[in-house]
């Protein structure tokens, strides 16, 4: 019992940097979307001044 629960903690220990990462990067494309979002708002604004 005891070994089965060191493997699991190993693998959660493994995989933790793993699905951290991915979501940084998830959180990058989110950061440029709202990027573009806002020049197109902000592009729209000036046309309508």
């Amino acid at each position: 019992m005891i070994a089965i629960l060191k493997r699991m903690s190993l693998l959660i220990l493994l995989a933790s940097p793993i699905a951290i990462l991915s979501g940084c990067n998830t959180m990058e494309g989110l950061g440029q979307d709202t990027q573009e979002l806002g020049q197109s708002i902000e592009g729209e604004a000036e046309e309508h001044d």
